[in-house]
């Protein structure tokens, strides 16, 4: 049980400015649809087929080369426009552009997602968050061991009594044990989108392993270059007769020749807020390659896919949007009391006496 301390008390020390920044950044982006506060933000989603095809067309021959669009949802009346080197617009549902920026530190909303994800650094500060996210897991379970020996003592509070190394420590047992289903969700859905050996742990119980790999993987179709003046609406219209109530998401085209257009669409039965039913057309003609529907996916893929809007927030409603916010919180203020006390406030060494010599006496 002391090395069981020893673990948690230098993981924590080591990672849990980390942690904090982490619960701070998510708690506030579990919010960001409401606070992105632009001309049509609160505009009704608009889904007729026509409209949508006319802005599609009006929006993706703009001057500038834009890489693709994240269409306007039922929380965000605005389609999002993605150019290179981090530069993009947004536009209303009508083709109106409301807002531009050349790069991403121009919108909050979107480097705090860069820093929530990446840590500003791509791929590394990937490794860096799935890292913490495995020292989360590990702080909840032991956690939970460590407090149970002193659960007769329990009392909950939500900021320490005092600013001392013992009061803190009492705090944040036993406010941690109360917190800890909503840390255990956070930490296991966001390390599950970061290392998928870890994902793969968790949904095995629902299909084998190689079913699940199989079905989250992409197609390798091949086409022809991107064309000068693609038909985006007869995709639209070939997507809509095979996803007739699903919802257009994502329209990307090709990141390299030969690549195909993509479109993501959502159907009423997915949680993934952008959807996985994705369709595959061919760049230069526009011929439909492939389609997948994410409804008849296995049983492993459709519960992998259920990790992103479980972390962000993108099921349940306002409520339990808050209930990640008090998650989020929660993981800022015991990441960063527990920074405080192994750094600042670590107890001092026991000094010792020496014991009187009998020569002396």
């Amino acid at each position: 049980m002391k090395l069981l301390d020893t673990l948690h008390r230098w993981a924590g020390g080591l990672i849990g400015l980390v942690l904090a920044l982490l619960g701070l950044s998510g708690a506030i982006l579990v919010h960001k649809e409401e606070w992105i506060g632009l001309p049509h933000a609160r505009d009704a989603q608009v889904t007729d087929l026509a409209t949508v095809a006319a802005t599609t067309e009006k929006l993706m021959a703009m001057p500038g080369d834009p890489q693709g669009i994240i269409y306007a949802s039922q929380r965000l009346g605005l389609h999002q426009m993605r150019f290179d080197e981090g530069a993009g617009l947004y536009a209303s549902q009508s083709g109106e552009v409301v807002a531009r920026w050349a790069s991403q530190w121009e919108r909050p909303e979107i480097w705090l997602f860069d820093f929530h994800h990446h840590l500003f650094t791509g791929d590394a500060g990937e490794w860096v968050i799935g890292i913490a996210g495995l020292a989360g897991l590990f702080f909840v379970i032991s956690g939970v061991i460590l407090w149970w020996r002193t659960r007769k003592t329990f009392k909950l509070r939500l900021w320490p009594k005092r600013m001392t190394r013992p009061a803190i420590v009492t705090q944040h047992r036993d406010f941690g044990i109360v917190v800890a289903p909503l840390l255990l969700l956070s930490v296991v859905t966001g390390t599950m989108m970061i290392f998928r050996p870890f994902a793969a742990i968790v949904v095995a119980p629902f299909a084998p392993v190689a079913e699940t790999a199989k079905a989250l993987e992409p197609p390798k179709y091949r086409g022809g270059p991107l064309a000068a003046d693609p038909d985006w609406t007869a995709m639209l219209n070939t997507a809509r007769a095979r996803f007739p109530d699903a919802e257009f998401r994502i329209l990307s085209k090709p990141r390299q020749p030969g690549d195909p257009i993509s479109l993501r669409m959502k159907q009423r039965g997915e949680w993934l807020p952008n959807g996985r039913s994705t369709l595959w057309f061919d760049a230069e003609t526009g011929k439909l390659l492939g389609a997948r529907d994410a409804l008849t996916m296995p049983a492993g893929a459709q519960a992998f896919n259920m990790a992103y809007p479980l972390h962000a927030g993108k099921v349940g409603g306002l409520p339990y949007r808050l209930l990640l916010t008090a998650s989020g919180l929660a993981l800022a203020l015991l990441g960063s009391l527990t920074m405080w006390t192994f750094w600042f406030r670590r107890p001092n060494p026991a000094k010792r006496f020496a014991r009187p010599s009998l020569a002396a006496t």
